[in-house]
């Protein structure tokens, strides 16, 4: 070892690239050099001649000089324990103190390599002046990735309220279900439970919607503080460590991911399997139901408003109650849609207010906002209500 730590690092550079030999090749003519640079060099001179003597080689593939590729790793490799065992990084080919930053080609170099053929013509920065540049390239990265992440946090934690409320949904619709086929006659059995059947089979469909939508955002949550986390490390790396790994972190920030949105029309169509439920039983039961022709969609029902267990009433309530803000649902004025919509023919309804002393009755186009302030009439030609109203004064 001590003889090899004699030798100096000349005996070890090819005379064509300056750095230390990789795969040595070995010539008549005794020289020798890295197979890729005297591949390279014969081409570009279309002639088979040593780069150092010029004598013509007879031979296309030359064998490897086993030896000297055996005594350059245990070079490098020393060189390199030498390094680490050190309170600071060297660099591998010269075994000086990393203090440039070679903006061509992205790396810490020392002032041997500066002034190498290698990087000839190329410019420099100081090391901490290239950290503290590329340090607020990645800053602007991780902002937006940071503010895309909450934004994902807050979707799912919307979703996982909406796959909470499905169940209570199905619980609720089919407790209700239930009580009504109850004061029917027993031949009515089979339809009660194919209703039943229906609502399972939405609350199944719909509970396995949501469950995809909760794990795809978990992964892409998953991936994002992934690199979130990465590029955290990065940034508080010295600066060395920083610089030499800033082109695979900076690629690995890119982040493809769109925004997250709220599933739409996830919730159980409750109107669906309650709505109008005795008059569709009618045809068996005539002389038992009454159609109802508003039928209450409890999806769309402002958190203030609770609805009667047959969705053919109100009542307004404080505090609000605990819902999911799906994309349906009302969030800004007291108001619930009913399930089913029309857009041709003339249309009324008989509505008992009883004695409330503020009321509003009217329609409004299935298009309108139904988030923020923007749903009274007047504030364009597509979006507003039409209302019947009452009010007592003070």
């Amino acid at each position: 070892m001590a003889s090899k730590r004699s030798l100096p690092e000349a005996d070890f550079t090819c005379p064509v690239c300056f750095d230390i030999f990789k795969d040595p090749v070995l010539l008549l003519c005794s020289h020798s050099f890295c197979k890729d640079c005297l591949q390279k060099f014969w081409r570009e001179k279309k002639s088979k001649e040593c780069p150092v003597c010029r004598r013509q080689s007879s031979l296309d593939n030359p064998p490897l000089n086993l030896s000297l590729r055996n005594v350059c790793e245990s070079f490098l490799k020393e060189k390199s324990q030498r390094a680490s065992g050190g309170s600071e990084v060297l660099c591998s080919l010269h075994g000086e103190r990393l203090k440039l930053f070679c903006l061509e080609d992205k790396q810490p170099i020392c002032v041997v390599c500066q002034a190498s053929r290698k990087h000839s013509g190329h410019q420099f920065l100081p090391i901490d002046e290239a950290a503290l540049d590329y340090k607020e390239q990645l800053n602007a990265v991780l902002k937006p990735l940071q503010e895309k992440l909450e934004g994902f946090e807050e979707v799912k934690e919307t979703c996982d309220q909406t796959a909470s409320h499905i169940k209570v949904q199905a619980h609720q619709s089919e407790k209700q279900i239930k009580e009504e086929f109850e004061k029917l006659h027993q031949f009515l059995k089979d339809e009660e439970e194919a209703i039943i059947r229906a609502l399972k089979e939405e609350e199944e469909q719909k509970s396995f919607i949501m469950k995809q939508k909760t794990e795809e955002l978990s992964k892409e949550m998953f991936t994002l503080s992934d690199t979130i986390t990465a590029i955290e490390k990065q940034m508080v790396a010295e600066d060395i460590i920083f610089l030499q790994n800033f082109k695979a972190t900076i690629e690995s920030s890119k982040c493809s991911l769109q925004k997250p949105h709220g599933v739409s029309g996830a919730l159980i169509d409750v109107a669906k399997h309650l709505g109008n439920l005795k008059f569709r039983v009618w045809e068996k039961m005539k002389d038992i139901v009454q159609f109802t022709p508003v039928v209450l969609d409890p999806n769309t029902a402002h958190p203030e408003l609770i609805l009667s267990e047959d969705l053919t009433s109100i009542k307004r309530i404080d505090p609000s109650q605990t819902l999911p803000d799906n994309p349906e649902r009302f969030n800004a004025y007291d108001c619930v849609l009913g399930s089913e919509g029309f857009n041709s023919g003339s249309h009324y309804w008989d509505v008992e207010v009883g004695d409330s002393p503020y009321w509003y009755v009217g329609v409004t186009p299935e298009s309108n906002q139904r988030k923020g302030g923007h749903l009274l009439m007047g504030e364009s030609e597509v979006c507003g209500v039409w209302v019947v109203f009452y009010r007592t004064c003070a």
